[in-house]
């Protein structure tokens, strides 16, 4: 990755800018990831080329456009090494992707007594749809908690689990704390007990390899805007015989198989889930996408990620007055660190690091429950990604510095 290193940054040229009188470091990945030049020219191209609605038409450009969709498609089922490519549904996002799941699945399958465990890390999107829908059918909701160090209770979790629970949805990579989770032991014990496993890939897909049969997850969700596709765009994997069993979440074109004047019958998967136009270019850009960070290696970015955690981590954890969230353990972190700095609120310390050219968020990250349970309102969180260095880590360690000396001594650098 080091030899290809300066390759990449040239790749993005959002990052070639000042802010602040300063080089920009975006830090702010685990929110949404900067795009490569390969993706921005290749929805170009699409626009300029190829646009046309899919699969409906029969002329030249709609044939085109078709071929590039089905191929996108294509290239995310071998990125993720899914059996097949019906299994890979284009969705709006993860968080539409898991609201699917909750909205057919769940709704088909969920009644009165049940239980679905989930865990308390969750992002709303993970955790908030499976809340409704324990209102709605009376079921029991539970969360598997927290170690001391950050990472999931699975002795607890052994015991949460049980014949009752019908569906557990846990996080691969917690967007707060960078904890990876073992989805695949947690997807082991749910079907032990014959329930489903639903994993949120958002924070992982991007960041590690990921091959859902070796996972043996149910469903797999994951968004584009997250591994540098373009927004709007994302993929909910499911296993064949769930999808085929389970009732559309929309209705409309293209999910169709024939409609009479008083009932429907429903496609094929996936396009029983894929009604009216989809986001094309979205799909096609995601491919793009997919074939950069295949070029890559998905091993060697996580290597190069965890470097940057190695490096970085303890450092952090050095500076009097900075309060790091999750393992401590740098082999059990992402690239995401959540951290406080004594007395100041997180949204101040990330407006002071982004008046140092650092953009990192604040706030509590579409996880209050997990900011509750921490006693916390907000944390700031850095995430780094790909094109960041050890320069960027660097900077954020200098601007928490000067972050901490301005606001206790009411003193500044100018530039």
């Amino acid at each position: 990755m080091d030899s290809t290193l300066n390759k990449v940054m040239n790749d993005f040229p959002i990052l070639n800018q000042k802010v602040n009188d300063e080089r920009l470091v975006y830090l702010d990945n685990a929110a949404t990831a900067q795009r490569p030049n390969q993706v921005i020219k290749a929805l170009t191209h699409f626009y300029q080329t190829d646009n046309a609605n899919v699969h409906r038409g029969v002329h030249t450009l709609a044939e085109r456009a078709t071929a590039d969709y089905e191929a996108a498609r294509r290239k995310v089922q071998k990125f993720i090494n899914a059996p097949e490519p019906e299994e890979v549904i284009f969705t709006k996002g993860c968080t539409d992707g898991l609201n699917l799941v909750a909205s057919t699945y769940g709704e088909a399958n969920i009644s009165a007594g049940d239980e679905i465990v989930i865990s308390i890390m969750e992002h709303h999107s993970n955790l908030i749809p499976w809340q409704q829908l324990a209102n709605r059918k009376g079921a029991t909701l539970k969360y598997i908690h927290l170690t001391d160090d950050g990472e999931l209770d699975l002795d607890e979790a052994a015991q949460l689990i049980t014949d009752k629970t019908k569906i557990v949805a846990v996080a691969h990579a917690s967007n707060v704390m960078g904890t990876v989770n073992p989805i695949k032991q947690l997807a082991k014990l749910a079907h032990q007990h014959g329930a489903v496993f639903v994993g949120d890939g958002a924070q992982a897909v991007p960041h590690m390899a990921v091959d859902v049969q070796d996972l043996d997850v149910d469903f797999y969700a994951f968004s584009g805007h997250k591994m540098m596709g373009p927004t709007g765009i994302g993929i909910l994997y499911g296993k064949r015989k769930l999808l085929e069993a389970m009732p559309p979440y929309q209705y409309g074109g293209e999910m169709i198989g024939f409609v009479h004047e008083q009932s429907s019958t429903w496609a094929e998967i996936p396009y029983k889930f894929e009604a009216g136009t989809q986001n094309i270019a979205g799909a096609v850009g995601l491919g793009a996408a997919v074939d950069y960070l295949t070029g890559i290696g998905m091993d060697a970015v996580h290597e190069h990620e965890q470097q940057l955690v190695n490096y970085l981590l303890p450092k952090m954890e050095a500076i009097d007055g900075v309060q790091v969230y999750g393992p401590q353990d740098p082999a059990k972190h992402t690239g995401v660190i959540a951290f406080n700095l004594e007395n100041l609120h997180p949204h101040d310390v990330a407006t002071a690091l982004d008046m140092e050219g650092v953009a990192v968020r604040a706030g509590h990250h579409c996880a209050q429950p997990l900011m509750a349970y921490l006693g916390l309102t907000a944390t700031a969180r850095a995430s780094f990604y790909l094109y960041n260095t050890q320069a960027d880590a660097d900077r954020l360690l200098v601007a928490i510095q000067e972050t901490k000396e301005f606001f206790n001594h009411g003193s500044r650098k100018t530039k």
